[in-house]
């Protein structure tokens, strides 16, 4: 069980230790996650805590999750293989390769299932 401490107790002992916190006024805080989703926190309380030369932020506020568009690369073989076996044009190729997350024989099969 921790003691009770006040502000200006715990200030000091931060110093002690050679910790720094900074409250940082902000908006919004976005972030982006590598799966393209993003994750926004609005009315945010931020503060930046410095301690044996590394950074932390702590972030608090009301989140909101979106999907957002998902990148993905599908290569130009694949997209010319799919285009040969269905006759189709480069741009539905290529499409039907996002959408099946870059498997050619789904791909293939949308493309048929559309005709």
């Amino acid at each position: 069980m921790m003691p009770k401490l006040n502000p200006r107790q715990m200030n000091r002992m931060m110093k002690q230790l050679g910790m720094s916190e900074t409250k940082i006024d902000a908006d919004e805080v976005l972030i982006r996650l590598r799966d393209g989703s993003e994750i926004k926190i609005s009315d945010p309380q931020v503060s930046k805590i410095k301690f044996q030369g590394q950074e932390t932020f702590t972030i608090t506020g009301n989140t909101e999750e979106s999907e957002g568009e998902k990148k993905q690369e599908v290569s130009d073989e694949d997209i010319k293989l799919v285009v040969e076996q269905t006759n189709a044009s480069e741009n539905e190729a290529r499409e039907a390769l996002i959408s099946s997350s870059g498997d050619i024989a789904k791909a293939i099969l949308e493309i048929e299932k559309r005709k």
